[in-house]
């Protein structure tokens, strides 16, 4: 089960979706919205992979050990696949073969994008990001969040 923090962080974007679907009338707003919700994905993503395996971690180790994880997981930022699957593979070598297998292709690309374009709207760069491409991302990035969590509830 989700992270108390996880929920929030995503009930708080899927609000902020269905706030900015409304605004279909104007292009150029929805746009900004887009780029906002880019670098909110992002955060959900960094936040979510720290919190699943940081649990993880405290229920399946010693309390100093925990620590450790928690500690060397506070340095995870702008979490690109490769990252993830680096992460994964700290915990477990399947873990990190069985998740690059299911993310190769589109929900890499997602996660990969998400981080990409934060990075470039966070230096002041134009980004054709729409809300419907940050959309599909945000549901690509969900599933990779359900595959690392699938592996940590084991």
């Amino acid at each position: 089960m989700r992270d108390i923090e996880i929920v929030r962080y995503q009930k708080r974007l899927e609000g902020l979706f269905a706030h900015v679907k409304l605004m279909t009338d104007n292009a150029e707003l929805q746009s900004h919205w887009a780029r906002y919700l880019c670098i909110l994905i992002s955060g959900f993503l960094e936040v979510s992979v720290r919190s699943l395996y940081g649990a993880y971690a405290k229920g399946k180790s010693s309390p100093y050990v925990a620590n450790f994880v928690e500690r060397n997981l506070e340095r995870l930022q702008n979490p690109t696949m490769e990252k993830i699957l680096n992460l994964a593979a700290s915990f477990s070598p399947s873990w990190e073969a069985e998740l690059r297998a299911a993310t190769d292709g589109e929900l890499k690309d997602a996660v990969d994008s998400v981080v990409a374009n934060r990075n470039s709207i966070s230096h002041g760069q134009d980004v054709g990001i729409t809300y419907v491409r940050v959309l599909d991302y945000y549901k690509r990035v969900n599933r990779v969040l359900e595959l690392v969590e699938r592996h940590c509830a084991q």
